[in-house]
């Protein structure tokens, strides 16, 4: 699990329960009357702006920010460069009885890709064509929760206008005002509470996950292009290890460097 999206959540509901209680009470910020009007507008809106059955996986989506990759950049690189050697050393079709075990289908489909022997040029059609089609299927759920975040501010506005007006109506006594300007209020703070804590911060992690698996499939793409024209398990180490973040690339080079470079040197 994501540690730092677990504590992200926790750490800011206990932040503003910990706020309510020294201030005031719990049962002074519920309402059910604002819930519904801020939580029921907020989807039905939602409803109008997207098909049903992207609004019903709107949960199945928002539980993978608290999941973690399970394969990282490094982990892939690392067994490219293992399929490199293999291949260097005992051909492509080497790679046949590695092609079941792995676990990632991008990196399946690109293996049993090149053991077929397609064009380089197709294979990086087909794997980025696909690379294409996910980024737009995530970027839609990205829409949907900013859309979520974009609504329900704006219905928390309007619970708070409607409670306005209920006020208004009972001027004439004024010990009401109080007590019905809080309420009238509380809308808002269930609005702003949902896009800010929610919402925005989902599609904000979404985006994230969704850069770091572009990220890993174009390292994918120029490990199989460079496996499949034999290039040194070096060189591909070293064109590949870019694409990681400078805190990563010692362990892969700690890993695989020595290894591909006493092959290399055994070659020779």
């Amino acid at each position: 699990m994501d540690i730092a999206t677990i504590v992200g959540i926790f750490t800011g509901i206990a932040c503003i329960l910990f706020g309510i209680f020294i201030g005031s009470s719990i049962t002074t910020f519920i309402n059910i009357p604002s819930l519904l009007i801020t939580v029921g507008g907020t989807f039905a809106a939602t409803l109008m702006a997207f098909p049903l059955p992207e609004v019903l996986k709107m949960f199945k989506v928002a539980l993978k920010v608290i999941r973690i990759n399970e394969f990282s950049a490094s982990e892939i690189i690392l067994s490219l460069i293992s399929y490199a050697e293999k291949a260097r050393q005992n051909g492509l079709l080497s790679l046949e009885g590695e092609v079941e075990n792995v676990k990632d289908d991008y990196l399946r489909t690109g293996m049993r890709l090149i053991i077929d022997g397609t064009d380089p040029e197709e294979i990086r059609n087909i794997l980025e064509t696909e690379i294409d089609c996910m980024s737009s299927r995530h970027k839609r759920a990205q829409e949907l929760f900013i859309t979520l975040a974009k609504y329900s501010p704006a219905f928390g506005m309007i619970g708070t206008l409607i409670g306005l007006i209920a006020m208004l109506k009972t001027m004439n006594d004024p010990s009401t005002i109080g007590p019905s300007m809080a309420v009238s209020l509380i809308t808002t703070f269930y609005g702003s509470i949902m896009a800010n804590l929610l919402f925005t911060p989902v599609a904000g992690k979404l985006k994230t996950r969704t850069a770091d698996e572009v990220l890993v499939k174009n390292a994918i793409i120029e490990g199989l292009i460079m496996i499949q024209a034999q290039a040194s398990p070096r060189f591909i180490r070293q064109k590949l290890v870019a694409f990681l973040p400078p805190s990563m690339r010692e362990s892969v080079s700690d890993k695989k460097g020595k290894k591909a470079l006493e092959y290399e040197q055994a070659k020779a």
